[in-house]
């Protein structure tokens, strides 16, 4: 997910069914306010980058993602995988 204080996008990924991440939800305002509560609601952690929610926010929900954005999207999904392995051991210490 990326976010900024008004504004939120979901991505998500499934490499068995899509060559590339797409957008799941994205919304301004309220709307961003409620994907960023489901995201807490489901301990989604939440990466903030201004420029690539901008990006992402001209996108519509269930398209994938261009290829001039896959480098920074890879970034989150590291970022993604990185968090929830140190959340994995924190749990089990």
């Amino acid at each position: 997910m990326a976010e900024n204080p008004n504004k939120a996008v979901a991505l998500k990924y499934d490499k068995e069914g899509s060559s590339a991440p797409k957008v799941v939800a994205k919304g301004k305002g309220e709307i961003a306010k409620k994907i960023l509560q489901k995201a807490d609601d489901f301990e989604i952690p939440i990466f903030k980058n201004k420029a690539l929610a901008e990006s992402l926010l001209k996108l519509d929900v269930d398209e994938q993602i261009p290829a001039n954005l896959y480098k920074a999207v890879a970034e989150v999904f590291v970022w993604l995988m990185n968090s929830e392995q140190k959340a994995q051991l924190s749990r089990n210490n």
